[in-house]
């Protein structure tokens, strides 16, 4: 009995299926599930071939740069370390932390006064040796006279002539005193030596400083121009030396979080390469008249060397496999896989090819997973920068 009612459930099922194909068209309406019919029929009719929909770029021949892009230090070329040369107290500091301050403008006053008095002192002592020199030459003069009637001894006019020497040589030490104690007042106001901008003040009004202080009250640094230094690999040594004879290179220094750029010119190549690193330090002067580049800030330097023909591709074309790097080719609405040889990426966005396509290709830029030999793709165009 219970085999007799699974039988008839099964019947039913098969039925109720048959009904269900037919009207949907999933099966035939003539299926017949114990008979091959319907299993020859669906085999014939096979799943359609799938179209990948794909964003493509085509490949272009250009002119594009030859440059490499390293890291670099931006270094003044002048720094002055500002210091007293004078024991005494700061009675005025006369610029804004930080400021842009010109060659000879005052930037402290110090306390003179005891310079000034021992300057009067001198002034006094050399007005002494003065009269006395003067009364020295008298005496000579009058023994002299003497000596010639055989008055007085020769001796008293020998003493008269040394005394008048001595006075002499104290005049020019007192003159000499007195011109050092007016440099000791030029030093107590300091000026700056150089163009540039200021750090700020390390001591202010009211503190005593010593020239023996080792720390600097201030420092100034030239921050245009400015020197950018950088290590470059010996493999592009002689590349720069004939850019740089054919008067074809460029440099660029790009400082980071900035959209600016500072261009400048090499003007410096060490005389030897660094063994232990395999580089040499090349040194480019960059106007930096608005301030793009901060002293001590590390930069990208874009070194060009010349420009040359070239196919570029976007970046995101270029696949990696075992054998290779390969694109993706449309033709015919198929790809096909294209090896090619990467020479160098250019802007992070752009790959240079150094062979593998000629120019005017269409390669899939979005979309590969999908992708082999002789899979149809359905191609969309995208605009440069979308």
């Amino acid at each position: 009995m219970k085999k007799r009612n699974l039988i008839l459930i099964s019947a039913a099922v098969l039925a109720v299926g048959g009904v269900v194909g037919a009207k949907t068209g999933f099966i035939p309406a003539n299926w017949i599930p114990w008979s091959s019919e319907g299993a020859v029929a669906q085999a014939q009719r096979g799943p359609a071939e799938r179209t990948v929909p794909v964003d493509v770029a085509v490949a272009v021949k250009q002119k594009v740069p030859v440059r490499v892009d390293l890291l670099g230090t931006v270094t003044p070329i002048a720094s002055v370390a500002v210091k007293t040369r004078v024991d005494t107290e700061i009675t005025g500091v006369l610029f804004q932390d930080g400021a842009m301050v010109r060659k000879g403008e005052v930037l402290f006053t110090l306390d003179s006064r005891a310079i000034e008095a021992q300057l009067h002192q001198a002034e006094g002592t050399l007005a002494k040796d003065q009269a006395m020199l003067e009364g020295a030459e008298r005496d000579v003069r009058r023994y002299t006279e003497l000596v010639a009637k055989s008055a007085t001894p020769i001796t008293n006019l020998d003493n008269a002539k040394t005394q008048a020497a001595q006075f002499t040589g104290a005049i020019q030490a007192d003159q000499a005193a007195i011109e050092n104690l007016k440099v000791q007042i030029g030093y107590c106001t300091i000026r700056a030596q150089i163009d540039g901008r200021i750090s700020m003040a390390a001591v202010k009004v009211g503190n005593f400083v010593r020239a023996a202080d080792t720390t600097p009250i201030a420092t100034i640094i030239q921050t245009a121009p400015v020197y950018v230094t950088f290590a470059l690999p010996q493999r592009s040594l002689s590349e720069l030396r004939a850019a740089i004879s054919n008067e074809s290179a460029s440099i660029e220094a790009i400082p980071p979080g900035d959209p600016r750029s500072e261009s400048g010119q090499v003007t410096m190549i060490e005389n030897t390469v660094d063994p232990t690193t395999g580089t040499v330090p090349v040194r480019a002067t960059m106007p930096n008249s608005k301030e793009v580049l901060w002293p001590g800030t590390l930069v990208t330097v874009r070194l060009t060397f010349r420009e040359e023909e070239a196919v570029t591709i976007p970046s995101i074309a270029v696949q990696a496999g075992q054998s290779g790097s390969y694109v993706f080719v449309v033709k015919n609405g198929a790809v096909a896989v294209q090896p090619v040889t990467v020479a160098r990426t250019l802007d992070e966005t752009q790959t240079i090819l150094a062979s593998g396509l000629e120019g005017g290709e269409t390669v899939v830029t979005e979309g590969q997973l999908l992708l082999r030999n002789g899979t149809k793709v359905s191609a969309r165009q995208v605009k440069t920068g979308s």
